[in-house]
């Protein structure tokens, strides 16, 4: 999304479900995007770039990553980065208490929502206009100002936290007993937003590299330092949090000097920008897209602040840390389909330019079969080893997190799939709707919970979020449909295939080979289209352009 974050053990960016243009999540977070608000392409567009190009002759260029060395860095860091999180969070789940688990769970959130709450989302809106002032002489005011306000702003965030610190306590742990963790937090606040700034702004530089290198070192250096403090010092959730500050804040001075030498390469600009020129172009889209970003956040979030305000229960810290514990694994496949979707978009946005509606409807069916039987096969092989996971692992801590398992993975799987459906909505420049299907979501996961949590406890919160993403997806399909998508019958099997999970890991597996035999053998669920499209794929990505001379006609 648009505000790069700090990894996140399960969470999945939520605002990996927003418009993918450059992935940039950290282990199992949810992988982040920019939105770029449904603006199209018209005349005014032209002439706009016109003139960037007239006014760009003497901007300066320093070296960038093509979008296919993006690509590729991209995905190589992002599996080694989630493999490092994955370790570090299994690590984290064997040593922590529950209750503790559940604390470092909900303070993580609260950063999630804080940080850019606190400035306003003003480092989200580098991405569409740091060029544009780039090209106009006015790169190093829009820094400059901008740097300022985020200071000032995250300035006056952690005076507020302070100086409400019981309310604070009381709204995110349901208590006032938690006011040192607070405090804690609100200076870890403070890191996160610079580390945010910094990555934001290398990202919009188009300095991929060098922004890849640092979320990875971040990621090793969390890893460590968590492991380290919890290890070596203190077995609670504020070792985390302090980990996670300093991996931000370590990073920073080391940032700062190496972009040193590109601060000298932007010139003084040769004229004024006036103070409403600049915040009235930046303000209006920062908010935008901040408001897009708090409600993908909620919509992660929700769930837990539902069980620590109604969970009829003595420690509701400990359920948030048998939730947190469920998710660890599934969080992995969600954050696949955020890179699948950044891969898949530029593809479906060409076919869409070119007139050839079938051709986005064709692929985005396939794209969203193929994912969702592959996260489903996936999900059978973690039920079967889930006793080894939680028992072995977790050390036997987690029977909550056990128990709920094949609901996560029912959700986790319509919550992967929501990036891919939501493409079509972006091509057809629609790109407000998916927002209204979140918000019907996140109705629907709070009216559920207040209702189900006192009767079922965890089980009756995993079964309101399977419900809230499961509306959001066949709200977006609906509305894919408004516009002309045509979903075949086999999507709509995939979409509704994870019901089968609560069935146990065996009843899982046979439908598993059922359902492989069925894709061989027969053309219900992938069409005779769907297989040579998949097969011309794969013998052009693979045979092609590994093998060309063997592969191309004599």
């Amino acid at each position: 999304m648009n505000i790069i974050t700090l990894p996140d053990p399960v969470e999945v960016d939520p605002a990996s479900l927003a418009p993918i243009v450059a992935t940039t999540s950290d282990d199992i977070s949810s992988d982040r995007a920019f939105g770029n608000g449904g603006i199209g392409f018209n005349a005014a567009d032209a002439d706009a770039i016109v003139s960037d190009v007239a006014s760009s002759v003497d901007a300066p260029e320093w070296r960038t990553d093509t979008l296919a060395q993006s690509l590729a860095i991209l995905l190589v860091l992002s599996v080694v980065q989630r493999f490092i999180g994955f370790v570090r969070q299994v690590l984290v789940c064997r040593w922590l208490e529950p209750t503790q688990l559940g604390e470092w769970d909900i303070a993580l959130k609260f950063l999630m929502l804080a940080a850019p709450l606190s400035v306003l989302g003003l480092p989200g809106s580098f991405g569409r206009y740091l060029e544009h002032y780039r090209r106009r002489g006015h790169l190093r005011t829009l820094l400059r100002r901008t740097a300022t306000a985020c200071i000032v702003l995250s300035c006056l965030s952690l005076i507020a936290i302070a100086g409400f610190q019981t309310a604070v306590s009381e709204l995110i742990y349901g208590t006032p007993d938690h006011t040192g963790m607070v405090l804690l937090l609100a200076v870890s606040m403070l890191a996160v937003i610079a580390y945010n700034y910094l990555t934001e702004m290398l990202t919009a530089l188009r300095m991929v590299r060098v922004a890849s290198v640092v979320q990875l070192v971040n990621t090793v250096l969390f890893a460590l330092l968590s492991i380290g403090l919890v290890f070596g010092w203190r077995c609670d959730a504020a070792a985390i949090v302090i980990a996670y500050a300093l991996s931000a804040a370590l990073l920073i001075g080391p940032a700062l000097f190496w972009f040193r030498k590109t601060w000298r390469q932007i010139p003084e600009p040769v004229e004024s920008l006036s103070q409403s020129g600049l915040w009235g172009k930046l303000v209006p889209f920062a908010m935008s897209v901040w408001a897009v970003n708090l409600l993908y956040n909620l919509v992660g979030v929700v769930d837990r602040y539902m069980i620590i305000h109604y969970a009829p229960a003595a420690e509701p810290l400990a359920l948030v840390g048998d939730y947190h514990s469920s998710q660890v694994v599934p969080m992995l496949m969600v954050s696949v389909s955020g890179i699948v979707g950044g891969i898949l978009l530029p593809y479906l946005s060409h076919d869409w330019e070119a007139g050839s509606r079938p051709a986005v409807s064709a692929k985005l069916n396939l794209a969203i079969k193929l994912l969702g039987v592959a996260m489903f096969a996936g999900s059978a092989l973690v039920l079967l080893a889930s006793p080894l996971l939680f028992g072995v692992a977790f050390h036997g801590k987690y029977d909550g997190g056990l128990a709920i398992l094949p609901w996560t993975l029912t959700y986790c799987i319509w919550m992967g799939l929501v990036p891919l459906a939501q493409m079509y909505l972006w091509c057809a420049e629609r790109a407000r709707l998916p927002t209204l299907a979140l918000v019907a979501g996140l109705i629907t996961n709070v009216v559920l919970c207040r209702l189900l949590l006192p009767g079922f406890g965890l089980h009756g919160v995993v079964w309101a979020t399977c419900a809230a993403n499961l509306v959001t997806l066949v709200i977006m399909f609906l509305f894919n449909q408004s516009y002309g998508m045509k979903i075949d019958g086999g999507t709509w099997l995939v979409v509704f295939l994870p019901l089968l999970l609560g069935c146990g890991p065996w009843a899982t597996v046979s439908v598993t080979i059922v359902l492989g035999l069925e894709i061989f053998t027969a053309d219900r669920v992938f069409t005779r289209d769907d297989k040579q499209q998949f097969i011309a794929t794969c013998r052009h990505y693979i045979l092609d352009r590994m093998f060309p001379a063997e592969s191309s006609p004599h």
